[in-house]
């Protein structure tokens, strides 16, 4: 299931690597759109702020506002709703309370604590059950409004942010949330206990204060333009009566306590799980909930089978789901509860950056070190073929590590962008520099019959030889690799990787491929065990300190990090440092630029595919809102939390 962009929680409950679907991977887990801003406590007073807006896209300077008053742009971007908004656009906010909806869950789960490295955890428990300090609108590229904490306020130095609780704010077991209780969540997810992608992170947070009866303090060790926001939306607050006394790693079956509006009803691992919705919860009248989390109990059905699955959704057992496989889009979305209109179809168009899709190389294999040797594999893969004999025609080659977006590389380096990569010249290839990077193409005037010519050369130059139809190095060792898929993708995948497998076998290169599990496809890409994955990384619209767990130095050896390729190279930590320190929008565009340019050049993946629409099937038994949200999923973000029982 996918989380877009809005979702408040960062890399938590699936890891964006964990689980790949079909032709296109749905990405769990992703960071907030996290922009620049600049906060000033101008004043101090004690009326409640309905909502503080932090609108993002250039520098910002917030100013403690009494109700009801706006908040004061610096530069660039004014936030779309003012203090005291009654509801998002993309919700209704008389929608009607009551009713069940039964969702899909993909393969399997065996804990209620998706905070942990261990286990693989429920589907819905960071939608429903668990909440940040403040939340996001969906359409707006970067605005985040008040939620647990009402006020918000910028040490002058920068170097602290301190949050304000709001005192309505209260957990399932009806308990009010302190700041102690915030406290004790970042120490324990910062922790060894916690998962390690929360101290890669939040590296440069120091620490949790209370600073009052009412009131948290971030301290930071150095000024980071985006901290504030991290510290805002990425830290789940839960009670620390959830934990107790047992061991944090070892809650898999303890019903979380938390502020969100769902609990854990029931659950039989693997299997199912229900969330009840709080009647009184305590959020249910702010601007940035009404309207929201409409369903009494939402059921979440397990399946591992993806034709299963299917046969399970059109017979009613359960209400929706949204289809990343082409194949099964264009030809088994049929039967008579379609042709009845029982079953709705649609394609939600979204403006979400795509971000990069693609067969990951572990770099920490010998064989994959030779970048000659990368560019020489992705040169066998025909995705145009594969378009238009596989995926209908569906589907974009990912161009870019920020495609479908403004931050993606194109032609050759220029203006600021010429002058940001400039002092790494002689730490780079020199086709950085004079040669624009495109995926390989198909398309005439080329072919695969010139591609696999090319990479022949390239894998010669890199010392590997054809011997008997057999690609050899120089001791005689055969090249062969294995691709590793989850059990979810099943043949949806299979059906792509074997012509890929067919080309690469023409050069003599022998790739096998299998299925795994999911818990076992978990814990060999948390510590780096395989040759190949499929792996998504999406991208927000203002990408950040996400990077540093994605593709710094720092994260290549950290167990459970999303840096599964294992890139240790100082120039992308270089430019990775310089988006997330960039002062304004202009300068974060000029550097993902310039890092997407450098990362493309590596060759460190074989680039997939997107989409620019969400395909989605329900049974006709929901009222929904009349507008979409920008920049949304359509599931986790805007169907669950925003639809209704008829």
């Amino acid at each position: 299931m996918q989380m877009i962009d809005a979702k408040y929680l960062l890399l938590l409950e699936n890891r964006t690597l964990k689980m790949p679907g079909y032709d296109s991977v749905p990405v769990q887990a992703d960071k907030q759109n996290h922009g620049f801003y600049e906060l000033r406590n101008v004043r101090r007073d004690r009326l409640k702020r309905q909502a503080i807006v932090l609108g993002v896209s250039a520098l910002w300077a917030l100013v403690s506002l009494p109700l009801h008053a706006a908040p004061s742009a610096a530069l660039g971007y004014t936030p779309k709703y003012p203090a005291g908004f009654r509801h998002f656009d993309y919700v209704n906010p008389d929608a009607p309370k009551g009713g069940e909806f039964v969702l899909l869950g993909r393969g399997t789960f065996d804990s209620l604590n998706p905070f942990v490295l261990k286990g693989v955890a429920a589907e819905g428990l960071t939608s429903f059950v668990f909440e940040s300090l403040m939340t996001q609108s969906m359409d707006e590229p970067y605005s985040v409004y008040a939620h647990i904490a009402e006020d918000i306020s910028l040490a002058p130095d920068r170097l602290s942010v301190t949050f304000r609780i709001d005192q309505r704010a209260r957990f399932s077991n009806g308990k009010p949330v302190l700041p102690e209780d915030v406290k004790f969540s970042f120490d324990t997810l910062k922790s060894n206990l916690g998962h390690p992608r929360f101290r890669l992170y939040w590296a440069d947070i120091k620490r949790a204060v209370v600073a009052g009866p009412r009131s948290v303090r971030f301290e930071f060790t150095r000024p980071n333009p985006e901290l504030h926001l991290i510290a805002a939306t990425s830290i789940p607050v839960f009670s620390r009566e959830w934990v107790g006394d047992k061991p944090f790693d070892k809650l898999a079956t303890e019903k979380p306590i938390a502020s969100g509006p769902y609990t854990v009803e029931s659950f039989d691992l693997g299997k199912r799980l229900t969330y009840k919705r709080i009647p009184d919860y305590w959020a249910s009248d702010l601007g940035v909930r009404r309207g929201m989390f409409n369903f009494d109990r939402i059921v979440v059905k397990y399946y591992k089978d993806d034709t299963i699955m299917l046969e399970a959704f059109k017979a009613g057992e359960f209400e929706f789901n949204e289809e990343y496989s082409s194949k099964m889009w264009a030809r088994n979305y049929i039967g008579p509860q379609f042709n009845s209109g029982r079953i709705k179809k649609a394609e939600l168009p979204h403006r979400n950056n795509a971000g990069m899709q693609g067969f990951i190389f572990n770099i920490r294999r010998p064989l994959f070190k030779d970048k000659r040797v990368r560019k020489a594999i992705s040169l066998a893969l025909d995705f145009e073929w594969s378009n238009r004999n596989l995926f209908f025609n569906q589907y974009v080659r990912c161009d870019s590590y920020f495609s479908n977006s403004e931050m993606a590389s194109t032609g050759l380096p220029r203006g600021d962008e010429l002058k940001l990569l400039e002092p790494f010249r002689n730490r780079l290839p020199a086709s950085v520099f004079t040669e624009v990077w495109e995926p390989p193409s198909t398309k005439p005037p080329r072919s695969l019959r010139d591609n696999l010519r090319q990479a022949r050369a390239l894998l010669a130059e890199a010392g590997w030889t054809l011997r008997d139809g057999v690609l050899r190095g120089a001791n005689g060792e055969p090249f062969e690799f294995e691709i590793m898929l989850t059990s979810v993708q099943g043949r949806g995948f299979e059906r792509i990787v074997a012509p890929f497998a067919r080309n690469l076998a023409k050069l003599g290169i022998n790739v096998s491929y299998r299925s795994v599990d999911t818990a076992l496809y978990q814990r060999r890409t948390d510590t780096f065990n395989f040759d190949m994955v499929v792996a998504s990384y999406k991208q927000s619209q203002s990408p950040g300190n996400e990077l540093m767990t994605r593709w710094h130095s720092s994260s290549a050896n950290q167990e459970g990090s999303e840096n599964v390729i294992g890139i240790q190279d100082p120039v992308v930590d270089a430019l990775i440092e310089k988006v997330i320190f960039a002062a304004d929008r202009k300068q974060l565009v000029t550097a993902a630029r310039a890092l997407d340019r450098v990362m493309l050049h590596g060759e460190y993946l074989v680039p997939n595919w997107y989409i620019a629409t969400h395909r989605i099937a329900y049974w006709d038994r929901f009222g929904m809102p009349d507008k979409l949200p920008l920049y949304y999923d359509p599931a986790e973000a805007w169907v669950y939390p925003t639809w209704w029982k008829k």
